[in-house]
């Protein structure tokens, strides 16, 4: 019976943040499948790789999503051919230039295009904080400086910070530690400027180890920041 209520509250934030989420159509009609990324996806499929939808068309998501897994038809619109999708929207693309003059003329600049970029980069978890301890330490602030320098030229949508840690303790007070540390570099972002709701915290504790606990050298590999940063930028052609 616990297991059944669970199941259903589950079910039911799924649908509000769905609802929240496809309040701008267009999104895809009921009647059309959505098939998953691969080999991850942030969605609930079935055994096909579609994504699954309640009554109303709305996808149900993991609780792993965040906005940098929407999908075309869920959480970002599904455009129509010749509509591309940017930033968000659907855009048509520009009308053809008008045929060419019989007197030789300057070729006419290209207008820049803004490019999809996703970087991430790992920080070792032991110079942005002392041990055992979420206050970020100087070389922490100065490499998230560096960050936030970066962001000058994008179009920013959203960074994803996850906390990890070693094997070292046990595993609920590592996940712990690792939200904190999260939350520790958003707090620092914000206050150099980027939008709170532009920023997503996540801990994963012990569970997603790069190297071998076993070592000292394997655990202080293990002790990470890892952030993501998804954009645009624009490129002159």
């Amino acid at each position: 019976m616990n297991k059944l209520a669970t199941l259903m509250l589950a079910a039911s934030a799924a649908m509000a943040g769905n609802a929240f989420a496809q309040s701008a159509p267009p999104y895809a009609p009921l009647t059309t499948d959505i098939k998953a990324r691969t080999p991850y996806s942030a969605y609930v499929q079935d055994s096909r790789g579609v994504i699954a939808r309640n009554p109303f068309g709305l996808c149900w998501r993991t609780g792993y999503w965040t906005p940098a897994d929407a999908v075309p038809g869920c959480d970002a619109p599904l455009c129509v051919e010749p509509e591309k999708l940017e930033n968000g929207k659907c855009v048509a693309p520009p009308p053809p230039p008008p045929p060419a003059a019989p007197v030789a003329e300057a070729p006419a600049p290209v207008a820049a295009a803004p490019v999809p970029t996703s970087e991430k980069v790992s920080y070792s978890a032991d110079a942005f904080f002392d041990f055992d301890k979420a206050v970020l330490k100087p070389a922490g602030k100065a490499s998230l400086d560096e960050l936030v320098a970066k962001l000058g030229d994008m179009n920013l949508e959203v960074i994803i910070a996850v906390g990890h840690t070693d094997s070292i303790g046990t595993d609920a007070y590592n996940q712990k530690l690792s939200i904190r540390r999260a939350e520790a570099v958003k707090s620092y972002l914000k206050g150099k400027g980027v939008e709170e709701n532009r920023i997503y915290t996540e801990g994963k504790g012990e569970k997603q180890p790069e190297a071998d606990n076993k070592t000292a050298a394997g655990r202080a590999k293990n002790r990470r920041v890892e952030i993501e940063v998804v954009g645009t930028r624009t490129v002159n052609k």
